[in-house]
C-alpha cells in the first residue's frame, strides 16, 4: 500500500489539527478559569497537585478529541463533537472538585497530591468513556 501526501491531504491535516488544538486550548482555558485557584501560577510555583490535575485535564480532553477527529465526516462534525467532549470534561471537573473540596476548598492550593491525582484520574476516566462513546 502506498500513501501519497498531497496538498489536499496536508490542508485537511492542518484543518483538523487546528480545530483539535483550538478546542483543547479553549477547554483547558475554561478549566483554568473555573477553578477556585490559579492553576498556572501554582504550577509555576512548583505545586505538584496543580500540575498533576492540569495534566490529567489535558489528557482527558485530548482522548475524545482523538476519537472525534479520527472518525468525523467533516470539519464541522469534528468541531461539534469536540465541543461536546469539552463540555463533558468540564462537568467531570466540576464533580471532582465537589468531592475534593469536602476536605476544604484549598486542597490543590495546599499541594495535596492525592487531590491532584484524583482530579487527574477522573478527567482521564471520563475522557476514555467519552472517547469510546464518540466512535461510530
Amino acid at each position: 500500500m502506498q500513501y501519497v501526501i498531497n496538498g489536499h491531504s496536508f490542508l485537511a491535516f492542518c484543518a483538523f489539527a487546528g480545530v483539535g488544538l483550538l478546542i483543547l486550548l479553549l477547554a483547558i482555558t475554561l478549566v483554568a478559569l473555573v477553578t477556585p485557584h490559579r492553576e498556572i501560577t501554582l504550577i509555576r510555583q512548583g505545586n505538584k497537585a496543580a500540575g498533576i490535575g492540569m495534566a490529567g485535564a489535558l489528557v482527558g480532553i485530548a482522548l475524545p478529541l482523538n476519537a472525534v477527529i479520527s472518525n468525523s465526516v467533516s470539519l464541522l462534525d469534528a468541531a461539534i463533537w469536540g465541543g461536546i467532549a469539552a463540555v463533558m470534561q468540564l462537568l467531570a471537573f466540576g464533580i471532582s472538585r465537589v468531592i475534593i473540596t469536602r476536605r476544604g476548598p484549598d486542597q490543590i492550593d495546599a499541594g495535596n497530591e492525592a487531590a491532584g491525582w484524583f482530579s487527574a484520574g477522573v478527567a482521564i476516566a471520563v475522557g476514555l468513556v467519552n472517547s469510546a462513546a464518540m466512535v461510530p
